[in-house]
């Protein structure tokens, strides 16, 4: 059983992720760092936000974010917010994608590689 725990430091580290993936999809939109950089990123902020209460190894909880963020990825193969029949809720459309990209799963394998290097 995990031992359930506050660290800071993945605190601020998620908060300050948090800030710049919200100013580049708000500022950015170029064709390498808001599609790159962004999915990238988004695998740091998974991680280092479980980090803050689980105090588990860096591996296994990198790997399962990995798992995670290509699980989401594939299920845009399938057009999951369509079968869902969320196309006009546009939170959900961000939170869940709506176009599979293989270059994604390759920005994903990135930041899990980060993630391996964070303690």
């Amino acid at each position: 059983m995990q031992r359930l725990s506050f660290r800071y430091q993945f605190f601020l580290l998620f908060i300050s992720i948090f800030i710049i993936e919200v100013l580049i999809a708000k500022y950015l939109h170029d064709p390498f760092i808001r599609p790159f950089v962004g999915d990238v990123l988004v695998v740091i902020l998974i991680y280092s936000f479980f980090s803050i209460f689980l105090n588990c190894s860096t591996s296994k909880l990198a790997f399962a974010v990995l798992i995670f963020a290509c699980s989401i990825e594939i299920l845009q193969w399938f057009h999951l917010v369509k079968l869902l029949h969320l196309e006009n809720n546009k939170i959900m459309k961000i939170a869940l994608g709506s176009v599979f990209d293989i270059k994604d799963i390759l920005a994903y394998f990135a930041g899990y590689l980060i993630c391996l290097r964070i303690k």
